[in-house]
């Protein structure tokens, strides 16, 4: 049975208005921890398919969990939103919407959020973090704006061919962190782009970082490409990032 301590939370919901995504807003949903307090500062966690990571990673529940009981130092939440059928466009690399939603992430979210929120405001204080290729548009948002973001939690992440090419043309990574994780029964899960061995993708994405002296920790375990996967692994891998009080 789930602790009711671990029920009782605060989730806010917010509309961030953008001038690089085409519709008129971007719906967000915000954990605030427990003991939140406007005076304090404190990490947050971006998360991409943010609808997904509240009802399907459960990750409001687990970081409760975490920062009630194991100690860690209370963080904010963002899931951040996606049309489904606007999401291969917006999260792949050679995506058509890929440019502006990373715009739109880097310039509009983050500033909306640290305005709002009670935020870090360094980039070792924000985490982005996402699953499939919400795992690839994290990965690329870093690269891309590596003064914001350092470190990235990606669980089975779609490193295409694309992504890896654009990997392979960075010269030092030593300033990114990233937590990696993939399951060993996703060897021919079908996409929208066809049938891919993700665990040979994984493997290959971590060799081109490992190459390029980025931090990591790198895991295959049991698991398909599911949130029934990935729930039981979110914990984990807050804790690699998010320190103990």
């Amino acid at each position: 049975m789930t602790d009711e301590r671990y029920l009782k939370r605060t989730i806010v919901k917010e509309t961030v208005a953008s001038r690089y995504l085409p519709e008129q807003g971007r719906n967000l949903r915000i954990f605030l921890p427990p003991g939140y307090n406007e005076l304090l500062s404190y990490p947050v966690v971006y998360c991409q398919d943010g609808e997904d990571f509240f009802n399907f990673g459960r990750i409001a529940t687990t970081s409760t969990q975490l920062i009630l009981d194991e100690g860690l130092e209370p963080f904010i939440i963002v899931g951040v939103d996606v049309d489904k059928k606007q999401r291969t466009a917006e999260y792949s690399p050679d995506g058509e919407r890929f440019a502006a939603y990373t715009a739109f992430f880097a310039e509009e979210l983050v500033p909306f959020i640290e305005e709002r929120f009670a935020a870090r405001r360094d980039p070792a204080s924000r985490i982005l973090a996402g699953d499939s290729l919400g795992g690839t548009v994290s990965l690329h948002l870093a690269l891309n704006y590596p003064h914001l973001f350092t470190k990235v939690i990606s669980l089975s992440g779609a490193f295409y061919a694309y992504s890896q090419s654009l990997i392979a043309n960075e010269t030092d990574l030593s300033w990114l962190s990233i937590y990696m994780i993939v399951g060993l029964q996703e060897t021919a899960y079908e996409t929208d782009r066809g049938v891919y061995d993700f665990v040979a993708l994984n493997r290959n994405a971590k060799a081109l970082l490992e190459s390029k002296q980025a931090t990591f920790s790198y895991e295959e375990k049991d698991g398909k490409h599911q949130w029934g996967f990935w729930q039981k692994e979110v914990g984990q891998a807050l804790c690699y990032f998010i320190e103990v009080e």
